[in-house]
């Protein structure tokens, strides 16, 4: 069909069609308030009808605004300042830290803090908290002027700015050199009682035949130890790169007696000495040679009078003594090692401080150990130890400040020795689960040029082992502590068995808390000058001075068992409690000395009980008080029995220590 055919239809139809009515007009709403009524353009009316003028109320509801209301803008601030500098563009400052001179005395120029150098607790410069810092000659000018005119002004004089330089003496250049300072008052009283042998020629009670006679005596030690450091680098974030220390102790010690010949050879010397030395503690140069990564893991050396300790709990070599030592880290501190050699300085005899004075002994220390943390098991930090103890001391006599023989000691053929010792040591330090753990295991092997037994060379080998156990409930901490020493079970063959360190001063099983570890039991009978054990130490070594006196291999080693626990009760106080049951292990050279048949093993049960109390919850000042007792068994009471049948021994200490 054709499209016209389709349209037509349509066009006749858009003719005939009538036009529409117009739309009736829209109604004209009543206005809501504030707005305003427009006449819709449909209407033909081109006027707008203004309502009355209300106030716009923002808020509708408290804490709302009003939809679409939009308030006036504040009014534009103008700032009128003659004379201001433009702030640089943000691209002239850097974009990754902005330097800060002087950073540690930024809040004293706030007025935050004043420095007081008599202040232990907050920042004070003498303590290392801030930078050394002397003003250069055109700073002090400066300063000076500004003073005098601010009191021509009768204004406050202006702290001034903190731009310094450091004295150039001993390479001091930088800006980052500390200096420390740490002075220490140790004070301590201790009564107690122990065997105290009768002198051979004269007693202080002549009516009196007794081996042993009365046994209270005490001690009055005060000690002042001054430190000072001086050195470079920002030390809370990486090591120092050079530091200088020095640490001199002073000594006044007295001590009374009831017997003669026990603090002086001669018998006519009164039963009480008073004493003093002066001791030079630490006196070294460290270098920070390098760092190794990112995490400053690290390579230094030391070398001076400085302090070492071979192991966790200082079984073995734990001392302050002249030598050079290479240390460092890797992986983030996760492995740490030290390469040390030292000569030992001799000591004094009452005080047990170095002395510098006299010549070094002619015995000599290697040492090289590694850390590994989180090896064997995660948790658990692992050292290795292999330490090599030369000593060549047999050709000479080393006589005490008391008179008596030290070096040999008085026992057997009395002849000097010579000897090489190397210690192979496995230690660790860490944690099971929640178990804490510190364990150590050495094994000696050397040779004894002369056994004071048989006057012919003996192989040296001997054991030790120890392990502590712990345990954290809350504030409480509960411990099991075993310690295992070997013996000498023939003093007449070539082998030496009893195990014995280079210079003991444990942290175990009570410490010198603990009666065995606090006092010196003399072995009375069998040798003169000679103790079973050594004062703070634990292992029974034969020796007549863990001091001076070298170490010995014919002994009847030890066995401890012991439990305690620690109670914090606040902060500010801590009381422990421990009980340890020693043997010895093998009591062959005890008989061989004493010419007897059979001693029993049995030492005794040391029961200790010790407070801490620390009233501003820092070290600054701590006290100490405690109390131990040796309850003495078979084999004890078979070496010291006595007149009097005395069975228990005791010890008190009391100890205050200040610290700025």
């Amino acid at each position: 069909m054709s499209a016209a055919f389709l349209i037509l239809p349509l066009l006749a139809q858009a003719a005939t069609a009538q036009p529409e009515e117009a739309p009736a007009a829209a109604p004209v709403l009543a206005p809501l308030p504030g707005e305003t009524n427009r006449i819709p353009p449909e209407s033909g009316l081109d006027t707008l009808v203004e309502p009355p003028a209300d106030p716009v109320d923002p808020e509708i509801l408290e804490g709302r605004t009003r939809p679409g209301y939009v308030s006036d803008l504040p009014d534009a601030v103008v700032q009128d300042n003659p004379g201001a500098v433009r702030a640089p563009p943000p691209e002239a400052f850097p974009a990754d830290q902005i330097p800060i001179p002087d950073r540690w005395r930024l809040i004293q120029n706030l007025g935050l803090v004043v420095e007081d150098p008599l202040d232990p607790y907050n920042q004070n410069t003498y303590k290392g908290d801030r930078p050394i810092c002397i003003p250069s000659e055109e700073e002090q000018e400066r300063r000076r002027i500004l003073r005098e005119t601010a009191e021509a002004r009768g204004e406050e004089p202006p702290y001034g700015s903190t731009k310094c330089r450091t004295p150039k003496f001993l390479g001091l250049e930088g800006h980052d050199w500390f200096f420390i300072a740490n002075f220490i008052s140790d004070t301590v009283f201790e009564p107690r009682t122990f065997p105290i042998p009768v002198g051979v020629q004269t007693t202080q009670d002549p009516d009196r035949l007794d081996v042993f006679g009365q046994d209270f005596s005490y001690v009055f030690s005060q000690t002042f130890i001054a430190g000072f450091a001086l050195l470079k680098g920002a030390t809370a974030y990486k090591p120092p790169d050079v530091e200088y220390r020095l640490t001199l102790a002073y000594n006044v010690n007295h001590v009374d007696v009831p017997e003669r010949r026990v603090l002086h050879v001669e018998p006519s010397k009164p039963t009480h000495r008073t004493d003093h030395f002066l001791g030079v503690q630490e006196a070294f140069f460290d270098y920070h040679i390098r760092n190794v990564s990112d995490r400053y893991d690290f390579d230094s050396f030391r070398i001076g009078i400085q302090p070492m300790q071979a192991d966790f709990r200082g079984f073995l070599f734990n001392d302050n003594q002249l030598g050079i030592r290479f240390f460092g880290n890797r992986d983030n501190n996760r492995f740490q090692y030290n390469l040390g050699a030292f000569w030992r300085l001799e000591k004094d005899t009452n005080s047990g401080l170095n002395s510098v004075v006299q010549r070094p002994r002619d015995d000599l220390v290697f040492l090289a150990n590694v850390y590994r943390q989180d090896f064997l098991i995660p948790a658990l930090t692992s050292q290795f130890t292999v330490v090599y103890n030369r000593n060549r001391e047999g050709n000479g006599v080393e006589i005490d400040d008391n008179g008596f023989p030290v070096r040999p000691a008085l026992l057997g053929s009395l002849r000097g020795r010579d000897y090489d010792v190397v210690y192979l040591g496995y230690n660790a330090d860490g944690r099971i689960g929640r178990i804490n753990m510190t364990a150590s295991a050495y094994w000696a092997l050397g040779e004894d040029r002369n056994s004071f037994f048989t006057d012919r060379p003996a192989d040296i080998s001997a054991q030790f082992g120890a392990v502590e156990l712990s345990y954290d409930r809350d504030w409480a901490r509960f411990r099991l502590s075993g310690a295992w020493a070997s013996g000498d079970g023939d003093p007449f063959d070539d082998t030496e068995k009893g195990f014995d360190a280079i210079f003991e001063n444990p942290v175990f099983a009570g410490a010198d808390t603990s009666y065995w570890i606090r006092q010196t039991i003399p072995f009375a009978g069998g040798g003169r000058a000679i103790s079973v054990n050594g004062r703070n130490g634990i292992l029974n070594s034969l020796r007549s001075s863990k001091e001076q006196g070298q170490s010995n291999f014919n002994n009847p080693g030890l066995i401890l068992a012991g439990i305690g626990a620690d109670f914090d009760i606040s902060p500010e106080v801590r009381v422990s409690a421990n009980a340890n049951h020693l043997w010895f292990e093998n009591t062959t050279v005890l008989e061989t000395l004493r010419v007897e048949g059979s001693i029993p093993k049995d030492i005794g049960f040391d029961l200790s009980a010790s407070a801490i109390w620390r009233p501003k919850a820092t070290q600054n000042i701590v006290g100490r008080l405690s109390a131990a007792t040796l309850v003495s068994g078979d084999g004890f009471r078979d070496l010291y029995d006595n007149l009097d049948g005395d069975r228990a021994y005791y010890s008190v200490l009391a100890n205050m220590t200040l610290s700025y």
